[in-house]
C-alpha cells in the first residue's frame, strides 16, 4: 500500500474506480443544506477493501461530509428560532419602554389620556417574554449556536489527526505494519463519529431537560418524566406497584399506669 495515497488532501478519485455505489457517493458532495430534514442516520458506504488507502479516503470523507452536515443543520435551525427571538425581545422591551413613558406623558400633560394605554403595553411585553419562554427560542437559538461551534472545533482536531497520520506514514519511519496503520486511522475516524454522536445527545438532552422544567401539559410531562405514579417499590416483586401513602396515626409506646401507694 503506497502511503501518499492515504493522504485525505490527494486528489480525488474518477468514478469508474469506485467498487461499489458507496464510493461514488463519496465523490459527489451531498447536499450540505439541512433546513427542513432532520438529523436522521446515514448508511454506511460499502466498498472494495483490496485497496485500502482508497476506502480510507473514502471513509474520512463520509464522516466529514457528515459533521459538515450537522454542524450546517443547527445553523440553519438557528436562523429560525433568532429571528423569532429578537421580534419577541423587541416587542418585550417596547411593551415595558411604552408601557412606562405613557404614563408619565398624560402626567405631564404631553398626551393626554394615553395613561391608559400603560398597562395594554406592560400586558403585551409580559405575553411576548412569555411567549419566548414558553416556546424557547432564544435557548434554542443559543444551544444551536454552541452545538453548531462544538462540531466545527470537533471537525478541525480531525482533520489535524488526520494529517499528522498522514505525515507520519510517509515521512515515517512507519510503526508496525499496514494493517495497523489502518486500523489507527479506523479509530481516529471512530472516535469523531463518536464525539459527534455525543454533541447531538447532548444536545437533545438539554431541549428535554427544559421542555421538562416547562409550562408543558401534564400528560406530556409525565410522559417525559417516565411517568412516578405507577413505579415499582425497589423491594416488591415483579407487577407490584407502590401503595398510596396514607397519613396514619404515629404508634406511641404504652406507658404503665401509676402505681398504687402502699
Amino acid at each position: 500500500m503506497s502511503q501518499p495515497e492515504m493522504q485525505p488532501e490527494g486528489p480525488p478519485r474518477k468514478e469508474s474506480d469506485a467498487g461499489s455505489g458507496g464510493g461514488t457517493e463519496a465523490e459527489q458532495p451531498v447536499p450540505i443544506s439541512a433546513a427542513g430534514r432532520d438529523l436522521t442516520g446515514r448508511a454506511f458506504p460499502l466498498g472494495d477493501w483490496g485497496e485500502p488507502a482508497e476506502r480510507l479516503d473514502e471513509l474520512y470523507r463520509w464522516v466529514e461530509t457528515g459533521a459538515l452536515r450537522t454542524a450546517d443543520w443547527y445553523l440553519n435551525d438557528r436562523i429560525r428560532k433568532r429571528r423569532g427571538a429578537r421580534a419577541l425581545r423587541l416587542g418585550t422591551a417596547a411593551g415595558v419602554v411604552a408601557g412606562t413613558a405613557l404614563p408619565l406623558l398624560d402626567l405631564t400633560g404631553a398626551l393626554s389620556g394615553s395613561a391608559g394605554w400603560g398597562y395594554p403595553s406592560l400586558l403585551l411585553g409580559a405575553a411576548c417574554m412569555a411567549c419566548d419562554r414558553y416556546f424557547g427560542l432564544t435557548s434554542g437559538w443559543i444551544r444551536n449556536l454552541a452545538t453548531a461551534q462544538a462540531v466545527q472545533r470537533r471537525l478541525q482536531v480531525l482533520q489535524f489527526d488526520w494529517a499528522s497520520e498522514c505525515v507520519r506514514e510517509v515521512l515515517g519511519p512507519s510503526e508496525g505494519t499496514a494493517s495497523e496503520a489502518a486500523e489507527r486511522c479506523l479509530g481516529v475516524l471512530r472516535r469523531f463519529s463518536e464525539d459527534i454522536t455525543e454533541l447531538v445527545r447532548s444536545e437533545t438532552a438539554d431541549w428535554m431537560v427544559e421542555f421538562r422544567a416547562g409550562p408543558a401539559p401534564m400528560g406530556m410531562q409525565s410522559l417525559v418524566s417516565g411517568g412516578g405514579a405507577a413505579r415499582a417499590e425497589p423491594g416488591a416483586g415483579a407487577g407490584r406497584f407502590a401503595m398510596p401513602s396514607v397519613a396514619t396515626r404515629p404508634n406511641m409506646p404504652r406507658q404503665r399506669p401509676p402505681e398504687s401507694p402502699r
